[in-house]
C-alpha cells in the first residue's frame, strides 16, 4: 500500500507531500490547476521508469518531464520524487531528483536510492552508483558507473524475484493509472497484456490478457456488469484472424433474440462500466494493486455515479489501494472527510497545498465549503 508520495519543485508541486496511510480508498478533490492531474502524471513517470524507460530523452519524448517542468522556472532547484509503499510488511523507499545543469540541454540524474525498511539497497549521486548485498550480513558494496542520462532502476541487475529491485519494479508496473478516453477503447486485440495504458486504448489486449492468464476472472466481469446492465448474456472475445481478436457483446431478455453488438459501438460510459469491471477483476487475481483514477465519474449518469464509485471503494480493501480525483458532487459524498483531501492554491504564482477534511474540523457539507469558496490557502 502506498504510505507517502513526495513532490518537490515539479510543475505546481513544491515541498509537496501526501500521506494516505492506512487508507484504502481516498480522494482528491480541488479547483482546475490545483495539482490533481499532476499528480498522475509523477505517478506515470514512476510507472514508466519501472516499465523499462531509462532514458531522459524518452521521458521527455513522453510528455511526462522535461525543462518546462520545473516549479515556476526554479532551474537551479533538483526536482525530486519520493514515493513509499508497504509492500508484503516491509516499507519500501525510492528516490529520484532530477537538475538541469549550467549549459545543460536535457535534465540528468542527480540522486536516486532505494531503501527497504531503513536498509539501503542501491544508492546514487550524478553518475556513481553503490549498489549493496542485501542478503549478506556483511553488507558487501559493488560500485559501478551509469550515464548521467539514465535512470538506474530499470537495468540494474535483479538476483531473483526476491530482490527488492524485482519486488519494487513489479509493483511499480503493476499500478493502474487512468485517465480513460472511451472513443480511444476498443476491444481489438493482436496480443495481450497485464499492463492498461492511462488512457486505456488498449482495453482490448488487457482483457484477453486477463482472461487467458486468469480465466476464472471472466465470471467476476460479467457478475459485475450483469448488475449494471442486467440483459448482458455474453461476452465473446472472438477470433477475426490469426492474430488478431474482437470483443463482441450480447444482450439478451428473456425469450428475446440474441443481439450482438461490438464494443466499439458502446456508449462512452458503458464502456467505462467494462473498464470498472476489468479493473476490480485485475485487483482480485494478480493484485493487490494501486489504482489511481483521475475523474472516474466522467462518462457516468448522475443516478449510476454512486454505484460506480462504491463498487470501486468495496474493492479496494485488505492490501489493495485506490485514489481517485473528482468534480462530481455525486461521487464527492461517496468519501467522508477521513479520506478526502483538499487541494488549493492562492494563486499561480504560489504552490499546490494539501489539506485533509478530517484536520478542518468542517462544521457545514464539504461541498458547500468548497462552493462557497471559504478555505484558506
Amino acid at each position: 500500500m502506498l504510505q507517502r508520495l513526495y513532490v518537490h519543485n515539479f510543475r505546481c508541486l513544491e515541498n509537496f507531500e501526501l500521506n494516505i496511510k492506512a487508507t484504502h480508498s481516498a480522494l482528491l478533490i480541488g479547483k482546475n490547476g490545483t495539482g490533481k492531474s499532476t499528480i498522475r502524471v509523477v505517478f506515470e513517470i514512476l510507472q514508466a521508469i519501472a516499465r523499462g524507460t531509462n532514458k531522459m530523452s524518452e521521458l521527455e519524448n513522453l510528455n511526462l518531464i522535461g525543462l518546462k517542468d520545473f516549479c515556476r522556472g526554479h532551474n537551479d532547484t533538483p526536482i525530486r520524487f519520493e514515493i513509499e509503499t508497504l509492500i508484503d510488511g516491509e516499507l519500501y523507499k525510492y528516490a529520484i531528483a532530477f537538475e538541469l545543469p549550467e549549459h545543460f540541454k536535457e535534465l540528468k540524474i542527480f540522486e536516486e536510492a532505494l531503501t527497504v525498511s531503513n536498509k539501503i539497497i542501491y544508492s546514487r549521486k550524478e553518475a556513481q552508483i553503490t549498489r549493496y548485498n542485501y542478503k549478506n550480513s556483511q553488507n558487501n558494496e559493488t560500485q559501478f558507473l551509469v550515464d548521467w542520462h539514465q535512470v538506474v532502476l530499470p537495468i540494474i541487475q535483479t538476483y531473483s524475484d526476491s530482490d527488492p529491485v524485482y519486488i519494487l519494479r513489479t509493483w511499480l508496473r503493476n499500478m493502474i493509472i487512468l485517465s480513460p478516453i472511451p472513443s480511444l477503447m476498443t476491444g481489438d486485440s493482436e496480443g495481450e497484456t497485464l499492463e492498461v495504458k492511462k488512457d486505456a486504448s488498449n482495453f482490448g489486449e488487457w482483457f484477453s490478457g486477463l482472461y487467458t492468464e486468469y480465466p476464472d476472472a471472466y465470471q467476476q466481469i460479467k457478475a459485475y456488469l450483469q448488475d449494471v446492465m442486467p440483459d448482458i448474456y455474453s461476452i465473446r472475445n472472438e477470433r477475426v484472424a490469426k492474430n488478431a481478436k474482437n470483443l463482441l457483446i450480447q444482450f439478451k431478455k428473456e425469450t428475446d433474440a440474441v443481439l450482438n453488438i461490438q464494443f466499439d459501438a458502446l456508449s462512452d460510459g458503458e464502456k467505462c462500466f467494462f473498464l470498472c469491471a476489468v479493473v476490480l477483476a485485475a485487483n482480485e487475481f494478480y493484485g493487490p494493486l494501486f489504482c489511481f483514477w483521475d475523474e472516474p465519474d466522467n462518462f457516468i449518469s448522475i443516478p449510476e455515479v454512486g454505484h460506480f464509485i462504491m463498487a470501486l471503494r468495496r474493492s479496494f480493501q485488505g492490501h489493495s489501494q485506490i485514489l481517485v480525483t473528482s468534480h462530481n458532487s455525486e461521487a464527492i459524498r461517496k468519501f467522508s472527510n477521513e479520506n478526502t483531501f483538499i487541494l488549493g492554491r492562492k494563486s499561480h504564482l504560489e504552490p499546490t497545498l494539501i489539506k485533509s477534511a478530517k484536520n478542518l474540523n468542517l462544521t457545514d457539507d464539504i461541498l458547500n465549503t468548497l462552493v462557497l469558496d471559504d478555505l484558506e490557502f
